[in-house]
């Protein structure tokens, strides 16, 4: 029971592990489509941060939407440790969760097109937790860049509550911030499944459909 709660609750910033002053190394380019994985992006893109339990499975669902995604990153980010590796994030001491940097041209992809991938693609009821795959880092997440970006994501929580409520669901556990530091995850996680097709993936949605988006923005 002790080990399940130290995979489960937060920990402060005081019991966090120290990190490090220097980045991770990681890769430079996106192993799909060959773009720089960080910034600065082109003109008129933006960004979102999504946590959504493992980011192997979770990046692959938007590195995949046909049009509008400029390019995918997976990192950690909403804890206090700088500069955090993978095993210490899957430690459960940083408090950082396992997240996926969306970067989008919002005049060819809608961002709620991006919520609907978002809430269909995992169980957001399961709070610190995402199908087998149980800790801190795989809680349900939307790290926002902009006020509209807010409201957006707050409507989209709402409606998605109110479907999943008449499916017999509980409440959602999603929490809605304004986007923390992202910090980029090692090489060798960034475009897992891309690179190793059979890997592990251990996302599974409701089978709900979220009453939002229509894909390709007007």
């Amino acid at each position: 029971m002790f080990l399940f709660r130290k995979k489960t609750e937060l920990p402060t910033a005081a019991t966090a592990l120290p990190g490090r002053s220097v980045a991770i190394p990681t890769a430079k380019t996106h192993f799909v489509n060959g773009r720089a994985l960080a910034p600065p992006y082109p003109d008129g893109i933006e960004t979102v941060i999504f946590g959504l339990g493992c980011f192997w499975g979770a990046e692959r669902k938007f590195w995949q939407i046909k049009s509008g995604v400029w390019v995918t990153a997976v990192g950690y980010a909403a804890g206090y440790t700088p500069n955090p590796t993978y095993e210490e994030v899957c430690s459960g001491l940083t408090g950082h969760n396992e997240v996926v940097l969306v970067a989008y041209d919002p005049k060819i992809l809608s961002f709620d097109a991006l919520l609907k991938t978002f809430w269909e693609s995992h169980d957001p009821t399961q709070g610190m937790q995402q199908g087998n795959d149980v800790g801190t880092q795989y809680r349900s997440g939307i790290y926002v860049t902009s006020a509209a970006q807010k409201l957006q994501a707050e409507a989209s929580r709402k409606a998605y509550a109110d479907a999943l409520a008449l499916r017999g669901f509980g409440p959602i556990t999603t929490e809605i911030q304004d986007a923390p530091h992202f910090y980029f995850a090692e090489d060798y996680h960034q475009q897992y499944l891309a690179k190793n097709p059979a890997g592990y993936c251990g996302l599974g949605g409701t089978g709900v459909s979220c009453p939002i988006g229509t894909g390709l923005s007007a």
